[in-house]
């Protein structure tokens, strides 16, 4: 799993959070910290052979990058799945996302108990011929 934030987002804390809750329920996870952009995200993701790309949201900067990020990784012949997690997350948002081919979102009332289950139900629908 990799975890970063896109654009100028730099309320790392839930990220962080987030990425040692997966670590302890035993996933690898690739942290890539503040200041991402498409590109780099989703170089990292094919060298690192990723199973999934999680984007932590605090500021609503993800609503312009994620289209970028999308469209490349089917650029790149990568079927590798994103999530999208934050506090700024609104039902609407959620629901524009899911349109766009994102997995799965986690808003501010999503349970940390069933963070690393979504995330494994993710990887394994990905995973299906």
């Amino acid at each position: 799993m990799l975890i970063g934030m896109l654009g100028l987002d730099q309320h790392e804390v839930g990220a962080v959070a987030v990425a040692r809750l997966l670590r302890d329920a035993g996933m690898e996870v690739i942290y890539l910290g503040r200041f991402n952009l498409p590109p780099g995200i989703v170089k990292t993701a094919g060298d690192e052979n990723g199973d999934v790309i999680g984007l932590s949201c605090h500021s609503w900067e993800y609503l312009h990058y994620i289209d970028e990020l999308l469209a490349l990784l089917r650029q790149q012949g990568l079927s590798i799945p994103v999530v999208v997690g934050g506090s700024v997350l609104t039902a609407g948002d959620e629901r524009l996302l899911r349109d766009k081919g994102v997995a799965a979102t986690f808003g501010p009332t999503s349970s940390v108990e069933d963070i690393p289950a979504a995330i494994r139900a993710v990887v394994m629908d990905a995973r299906r011929p």
